[in-house]
């Protein structure tokens, strides 16, 4: 692990770059400890979720985490990023595609001055490689390490994700118009008719009934267009290998759907200290066949789950899915940003140019999608 020069305001702190991957593996106890310590983190910042995505998904020689220390060598903040190649070299965020939250790590009672430390260690990784850090929910830590920056930087609008208060389901009901609010409750009375109960599954039995959500997965979206990533065995070596620890810490919660002894749904939602989000799930298509509202079956037993806890908001993540507006959720942006130096200035005129085309392209899709929801 080599040390990167930095001072701090109170001089306590010190930076360091850890580039291998035995180290980042040894991280994993002062990592969770800084993750408790951080209230805006999400799992998608756990030692668990991006040493496995690096495990699936890294290129060896690229690991860049910036890691901040105290005088005893307690960790006060971290920046789990990666470089990339090509025409435009960048440091971007670990867990890629497949993570709705991208952020970095700060500890809450050294906020100020961990992330001034950061940031002077992130510019001067800046010289050589714009930070381009996608998915960056309001409220993030790396908000901070924005606001610190002082040279060229900018922020754009990233991915959508509608959100709904962590409430039992009959307090979401009142959201809905009264008509519709009945036909929810029909759909639950429905789903008890059927005889589909649900069950919180135990650590040890993660693995098997990860595979079992991915292969209803598959068949749920069979001649239909699914994301390819979901299919392929990187990612369910990676979402199994994550999720074992998620769930025994009480960052995730894998819900298995039956009807009798058939598995006929499996949902994995994320738990973080202010908001839960329902990440994945895979359903048998004979749901549909019983007219079954898969949707309102998931709903149902997350906001059970959910609104047991302190959080405030349950997360149906990223996407503009028509279904999801039956809820007349709340509309959150996350962020695009980006953070340069004199030097790296001509790279983020690139990608800002990049990363509006792409917004455009977002907001053409999402017109589309929203006159589909209004018309249903």
């Amino acid at each position: 692990m080599s040390a990167v020069a930095a001072q701090s305001g109170a001089g306590t702190l010190r930076a360091e770059l850890c580039t291998e991957e035995r180290e980042f593996t040894a991280l994993a106890p002062a990592w969770e400890r800084l993750y408790r310590r951080c209230s805006a983190a999400t799992p998608f910042q756990s030692h668990a979720w991006l040493h496995s995505w690096w495990m699936s998904y890294g290129t060896p020689g690229r690991l860049r985490l910036t890691l901040v220390r105290d005088n005893d060598g307690e960790l006060r903040a971290a920046a789990p990023l990666m470089r990339t190649g090509g025409l435009l070299p960048r440091l971007v965020p670990l867990g890629g595609a497949i993570s709705d939250y991208s952020d970095v790590l700060l500890d809450d009672d050294h906020a100020d001055s961990a992330a001034a430390t950061l940031t002077q260690t992130l510019w001067s990784a800046a010289r050589t490689a714009l930070i381009d850090i996608r998915e960056v929910r309001p409220g993030s830590a790396v908000e901070q390490v924005y606001a610190h920056w002082p040279g060229p930087r900018l922020q754009t609008p990233d991915s959508v994700c509608l959100e709904l208060p962590a409430s039992p389901l009959n307090e979401l009901l009142t959201r809905m118009p009264p008509g519709r609010a009945r036909r929810v409750q029909s759909k639950i009375r429905k789903l008890t008719e059927l005889g589909i109960e649900h069950r919180f599954v135990h650590p040890e039995e993660v693995p098997s009934t990860i595979r079992t959500l991915l292969d209803l997965h598959r068949l749920q979206w069979q001649h239909r267009k699914v994301t390819p990533e979901h299919l392929k065995p990187r990612f369910h070596d990676h979402l199994t290998r994550s999720l074992v620890p998620l769930v025994r810490s009480g960052d995730a919660v894998v819900t298995e759907f039956r009807a009798g002894t058939d598995v006929l749904a499996v949902d994995v939602t994320l738990l973080a200290r202010r908001l839960a989000g329902n990440y994945l799930y895979g359903a048998h298509p004979r749901l549909r066949e019983w007219k079954a509202d898969i949707a309102t079956m998931l709903l149902h037993a997350c906001a059970s789950r959910v609104s047991q806890a302190d959080r405030q908001i349950l997360s149906l993540l990223r996407g503009t899915e028509p279904y999801k507006f039956r809820w007349r959720p709340d509309t959150v942006i996350n962020q695009h940003l980006l953070l340069a130096r004199r030097r790296t200035a001509p790279l983020l005129s690139a990608v800002a140019c990049e990363a509006y085309a792409r917004a455009r392209a977002r907001e053409l899709v999402r017109g589309r999608k929203g006159a589909v929801a209004v018309t249903n």
